[in-house]
């Protein structure tokens, strides 16, 4: 078994290897740092948002539903009222139009007007990571391109004898920075992905609500109806 001064060493040559890594791609590697820090970062805050957000949504729900399905609608906007989730904004904008509607489809478009005012928030910065993505990719292919550029101006003014072995050490130094710029685009564009991912569901799971919602207001206005023709 490797002891704790071999993977010690082991860790700091892996260390080691990526700063030399870096070092030897030239300006361009740190540009495409930055840009992995910022993706990395972005991607973080906007998982964490959803994650928190989902939960505050499926409290809301839960909330309110047996509020609605006993018929207690006026509960149910006091409950909402209080709350600033999509849900809450959605079932709110249904049960503000239930007072005055005549037809259901109405309270659909309102809740449809809902949906449409919460999905820009869940959202909001994720387009950046993929641009982030694109970013770093050409940033990498700018870099090797300029270091061809230098490297074959270096080449042509070098002993005949020692133009190879200069050749491919620069263009080896110069293809760095692709390489890199490719090791930071792959994980945001996984990152983007499963953000997307995500805010779908989200938004799948707020358009059953909805419709959860007028099929239980539905069921409710009628048994309160044949109980008034009933009397």
């Amino acid at each position: 078994m490797p002891t704790t001064a071999t993977v010690a060493a082991q860790d700091s040559g892996i260390v080691q290897t990526s700063i030399s890594f870096i070092q030897d791609g030239g300006f361009f590697m740190y540009p495409i740092l930055i840009v992995l820090a910022l993706g990395l970062a972005l991607s973080l805050e906007r998982i964490i948002y959803l994650q928190a957000t989902k939960a505050r949504n499926q409290k809301t729900w839960k909330d309110v539903y047996p509020l609605i399905a006993k018929g207690q609608f006026r509960q149910a906007l006091d409950v909402v009222s209080t709350s600033n989730t999509g849900m809450a904004k959605i079932i709110g904008y249904g049960l503000e139009r239930a007072k005055t509607a005549k037809r259901h489809d109405d309270i659909e478009l309102a809740m449809e007007e809902g949906l449409m005012e919460v999905i820009p928030r869940l959202e909001t910065r994720t387009p950046y990571i993929a641009t982030f993505a694109n970013i770093a990719t050409l940033l990498g292919l700018l870099g090797t391109i300029l270091g061809l550029i230098s490297a074959f101006t270096a080449v042509a003014s070098a002993d005949p004898a020692q133009k190879a072995d200069l050749l491919s050490a620069s263009i080896s130094v110069a293809m760095n920075t692709t390489a890199f710029g490719l090791i930071a685009a792959i994980p945001m564009l996984l990152a983007f992905a499963f953000i997307n991912s995500m805010t779908g569901k989200m938004v799948d799971s707020m358009e059953m609500a909805s419709v959860k919602f007028v099929n239980v207001f539905r069921q409710v206005s009628a048994q309160q109806e044949r109980k008034n023709d009933g009397q």
